[in-house]
C-alpha cells in the first residue's frame, strides 16, 4: 500500500481558511499518513510571518508575541476548535513565561510550528508527535541522522500523525532548529523513516519553473527535475524547497512532488533520480540567483608557488565564522565570494588577518554583486552552451564580473552587478527557451 508524507508551508497555513483547504486535501487522500506543518506565513503583502513575530518577542518586543497569539486565536476560532479540546490560553501563558525567563532563540522560533501542529492535529483528529522527542541533534547542532531515523520510524509508522517541522532537540533536551525553511527537512526525514512512496511538499506554486515568474514573464513549467538540479537551484535562490531536504529522500530513493495548496488538481513537479527523468530537448533545467554578494580578491606575485595559501585564506574566514559561497582563482589571484549578510561587523577583522597572514600585494573588494546559476544535466551533452549564455549576456549589455563552472559541468555561475540581475536572467532565459 502506498504511503505519503505531506508537508505544508507557511502560505498554505496562514489562516483558518487555508488550514481548511489543507484538511480537505488530506481527507481526500487516504495514502497521506504524516502531515508536517510550518508556522503560519504571511496572509498578504506587508503581513508578518508568525516566526518573525516570535523572534521579535525573543528580542524583547512582547507586543509581537501578543500579535502572534492573536493570529492563533483567530485560526482556532475560524477552524471551530473547542476550547475544551485544547486549552490554548494555558499553552500561550507557559510559552510567554519561558520567553520572559530567557528561553533560547530556538525555543521561541520553534513555537510557531509547535502551536500550528497542535491546531492541525485537532482539525484532522490525528495524533500529535512532538519532534523535540524524535528529531535529535548533537551538542554542536548537527543532526543525528540514524538516531532520528530510528525514532521517527518507531513513532510514525502505521498511524496518522501530525509532526511539526523545523525543530528538534539535542541530547540534553534543549530545542534546536534547522535553518529557515527547515520544515522541508523534517518532512524529508519523516518520508525516509516511514518508507514513503512519495514526499509531497505543498506550497503556493504548482511546481518548478525554468525561471522566477516575478522576473521572467510566463516562464516554462518543468514537470520533472533531478535531485541534484533542484539542490543547485534551491541553494541559488529558487525558493521552492530547502536545499538540504534532498538528502534524506535521496538516500531512500523517494520522489518529491511539489504541489499547490490552492490548486490541488495540478500535477506539480516531481523531483526524481537522474536515471528516471524523461529525455529533454532543452539543455538547461533552470535559472536561479540572488543579489547581495561581496567578492574579496587577493593578488600576490607567484601565488601559485606558495604552498598552503588557499588553506590559510579559508582558515581566516572559518575563524570569523563566515561561510564561503565560491572560490574563483587565477595564477596570482584568489577570490572569495561571500553573502554580504554574513560579513556584518566582520569585514575589518577579515582584512586585517588577510594582510598579516597572506601578505598580499593588493586586496580588492567588490560589493553589490548578484550570482546567477544556469543549471541542467543536458548542458554537458550540448556543444556551445557556454557560448550561447555569454553571447546572450553580451547582447543584453550585461558585464560579467565572475565566472565559475562546477566540475560536473551541470552548473555555470556568473557574477553581475546587482542592477543587472533581472536583465541577465531574462537574457539567459530568452537564449535557451524562447
Amino acid at each position: 500500500m502506498p504511503v505519503k508524507v505531506a508537508k505544508f508551508g507557511g502560505t498554505s497555513l496562514s489562516d483558518g481558511a487555508q488550514i481548511m483547504k489543507v484538511k480537505s486535501i488530506v481527507e481526500s487522500d487516504s495514502d497521506i499518513m504524516v502531515v508536517v506543518p510550518s508556522a503560519p506565513g504571511a496572509r498578504r503583502k506587508g503581513d508578518s510571518k508568525v516566526t518573525d513575530l516570535l523572534l521579535a518577542a525573543h528580542a524583547g518586543d512582547m507586543q509581537s508575541l501578543d500579535m502572534a497569539f492573536d493570529r492563533y486565536r483567530q485560526i482556532i476560532d475560524d477552524c471551530g476548535i473547542d476550547s475544551k479540546a485544547w486549552d490554548f490560553e494555558k499553552e500561550a501563558a507557559a510559552i510567554k513565561k519561558r520567553i520572559l525567563r530567557g528561553a533560547s532563540t530556538a525555543y521561541a522560533a520553534s513555537r510557531g510550528e509547535y502551536l500550528n501542529g497542535k491546531i492541525i492535529s485537532l482539525v484532522l483528529g490525528w495524533d500529535f508527535a512532538d519532534p523535540a522527542d524524535l528529531v535529535k541533534f548533537d551538542a554542536k547542532g548537527r543532526l543525528l541522522d540514524e538516531k532520528t531515523n530510528g525514532n521517527l520510524a518507531k513513532a510514525l509508522k502505521g498511524r496518522k500523525c501530525v509532526l511539526p517541522g523545523f525543530y528538534g532537540s539535542d541530547l540534553s533536551n534543549r530545542v534546536v532548529t534547522f535553518s529557515r525553511g527547515g520544515s522541508d527537512i523534517t518532512g524529508a526525514l519523516a518520508a525516509r523513516a516511514i518508507e514513503a512512496s512519495v514526499y509531497e511538499n505543498w506550497t503556493d506554486v504548482s511546481g518548478f519553473f525554468v525561471a522566477d515568474p516575478r522576473i521572467v514573464e510566463n516562464p516554462m513549467f518543468m514537470g520533472e527535475v533531478s535531485y541534484r538540479e533542484l539542490r543547485e537551484l534551491s541553494y541559488m535562490g529558487a525558493g521552492v524547497l530547502h536545499e538540504d531536504s534532498i538528502f534524506p529522500v535521496l538516500k531512500a530513493n523517494i520522489p518529491i512532488n511539489i504541489k499547490n495548496t490552492n490548486r490541488p488538481q495540478d500535477r506539480g513537479t516531481f523531483i526524481l533520480p537522474e536515471n528516471e527523468l524523461t529525455r529533454r530537448q532543452m539543455p538547461i533545467t533552470g535559472i536561479a540567483g540572488r543579489k547581495g554578494f561581496t567578492v574579496i580578491t587577493v593578488e600576490k606575485s607567484h601565488m601559485n608557488n606558495e604552498v598552503g595559501i588557499t588553506r590559510k585564506m579559508l582558515s581566516i574566514f572559518e575563524e570569523q565564522g563566515v561561510s564561503i559561497e565560491h572560490i574563483p582563482s587565477g595564477i596570482d589571484t584568489l577570490s572569495v565570494v561571500v553573502d554580504e549578510n554574513r560579513l556584518d561587523g566582520k569585514l575589518k577583522a577579515l582584512l586585517d588577518n588577510i594582510n598579516i597572514r597572506i601578505e598580499p600585494d593588493t586586496i580588492d573588494i567588490n560589493s553589490n554583486m548578484a550570482l546567477i546559476a544556469t543549471v541542467g544535466h543536458g548542458m554537458v551533452k550540448q556543444r556551445g552552451t557556454a557560448a550561447k549564455l555569454f553571447g546572450a549576456l553580451a547582447g543584453a549589455g550585461v558585464n560579467i564580473r565572475m565566472i565559475d563552472q562546477g566540475s560536473s559541468e551541470m552548473n555555470i555561475i556568473i557574477g553581475v552587478e546587482n542592477e543587472d540581475f533581472e536583465k541577465a536572467v531574462n537574457a539567459i532565459y530568452r537564449a535557451f527557451v524562447d
